[in-house]
């Protein structure tokens, strides 16, 4: 798939005031940190689309962009940032929870993982949660350019070792770097082969 257009349209932190429409959401998640603003970045190949913060976890909002004028990209807060307090933690996660669960028009959730380090608990909690809840995600390994030799496949390897003892069937994943471009066109693709499938059911 070629983005063609890719404008922002909304930024808010109420799931009742996103867009109106029918158009489907691919929504990116992750901790904060883990690469989210330049991943988006990457994929709608616009530098400044999404803002990288000078300091992680300071977005609260929930930002739609429409791409292409048939499909939202949307970015969410980074949660598990450690130095916001207790109450702010708890805002973002209600913004986070309510939009997942809330949010008819998301159609599959993005969870980014940073490839450099091992399983995190928190990573592995919230995809958990997911599965409870039949939110239909997959997995981005971020980062993958700053690990050399056969480093990279090792880790995820290990990671997808350590889902395996949670889940029967694994999630989708992609392996990215925004640095290199690598894995921007299977997300695509895989985002185009999710719409072509909706669109062929609303016919």
């Amino acid at each position: 798939m070629e983005i063609t257009s890719a404008e922002f349209v909304i930024s808010n932190t109420d799931v009742k005031k996103c867009p109106a429409g029918i158009f489907p959401e691919y929504a990116f998640i992750g901790r904060s940190n883990v690469g989210k603003s330049s991943l988006i970045n990457m994929l709608t190949a616009r530098k400044g689309l999404a803002m990288t913060s000078s300091t992680p976890g300071k977005t609260m909002l929930i930002n739609h962009f429409l791409i292409n004028n048939s499909w939202y990209l949307v970015d969410l807060p980074g949660y598990g940032y450690a130095k916001r307090g207790q109450k702010g933690q708890e805002q973002i996660q209600k913004v986070i929870e309510d939009y997942i669960l809330e949010r008819e028009q998301m159609t599959n959730l993005f969870v980014l993982i940073d490839s450099r380090l091992e399983p995190q608990k928190i990573d592995l909690e919230f995809m958990e949660w997911l599965g409870e809840n039949g939110i239909p995600f997959s997995i981005v390994f971020t980062k993958t350019d700053k690990l050399k030799g056969g480093r990279m496949k090792t880790n995820i390897n290990s990671y997808l070792q350590e889902l395996r003892k949670h889940w029967e069937e694994l999630p989708p994943y992609f392996i990215s770097s925004s640095e290199n471009r690598i894995g921007r066109t299977e997300i695509l693709d895989y985002i185009e082969t999710i719409n072509k499938e909706i669109n062929t059911k609303q016919k």
